[in-house]
């Protein structure tokens, strides 16, 4: 391995949030092949970063066990762009005894089944119906984007598929499209679009966060195709 890692950046404070029914270390890596204009870690968007070295890194980990943290999470930008994803996987799961939640867009399968024997948690997000990838991410390869969710449903440990809702955007035929994705998945999240003004699309920054009637209505359509239907943000 090199002497540097593709970790950037990680949250000094362990999450509760992050990793469902963990206390998690929270590590980002950069760059993504994808430009949301909603994202909310723009900062570790387009071209990649220099990496925190691995020394400094099992050093951070070493505090977090001592402050009782149970879990890693290895997020983004997108990690499966990184060359060292499994080194990074492997990192935290057998050398740090965490469970490891991997966070992915979907978009490099061959990555992605390489690195699902090495965690305990993948939380995939599935940006739109397939249609509207080109549009919404500037991302064409709708391929790699299904076969990832074949992958997740057929040999992840735990899993959920996710989807941050925009309305007048994650419209009803698109949401039918996702439905017919997520289709028999042990679990779905459907998460509250929040406007903020460091948002990288302008367009997305006036945008009204989304209703807690749009989805409740979501939460009802979607209940009877998946094993666990989760809201956050309502």
């Amino acid at each position: 391995m090199d002497d540097r890692s593709s970790i950037y950046a990680y949250l000094e404070k362990p999450s509760l949030v992050d990793y469902p029914k963990r206390f998690a270390a929270v590590f980002f890596t950069s760059g993504c092949n994808f430009a949301c204009g909603f994202c909310h870690n723009a900062a570790l968007m387009g071209r990649r970063q220099s990496g925190l070295p691995w020394e400094t890194l099992e050093t951070a980990c070493a505090g977090f066990r001592k402050a009782w943290v149970n879990g890693a999470v290895l997020t983004g930008g997108e990690p499966t762009c990184c060359d060292d994803v499994v080194d990074l996987l492997r990192f935290f799961r057998e050398r740090c005894g965490f469970a490891v939640k991997l966070d992915t867009n979907g978009s490099n399968p061959d990555r992605l089944a390489e690195c699902l024997p090495h965690v305990d948690y993948v939380a995939m997000d599935i940006k739109t119906g397939l249609s509207g990838y080109p549009g919404l991410v500037g991302y064409a390869g709708t391929n790699d984007i299904q076969r990832s969710i074949e992958l997740i449903k057929a040999g992840a440990n735990d899993y959920e598929f996710r989807t941050t809702i925009i309305e007048g955007v994650h419209t009803d035929e698109q949401m039918e499209s996702i439905r017919e994705l997520v289709q028999g998945s042990r679990r779905y999240a459907l998460q509250a679009f929040i406007p903020r003004e460091d948002l990288p699309g302008e367009r997305y920054r006036s945008l009204p966060r989304t209703s807690a009637a749009r989805l409740c209505a979501l939460r009802t359509r979607f209940s009877p195709h998946v094993g666990e239907l989760v809201l956050r943000g309502a």
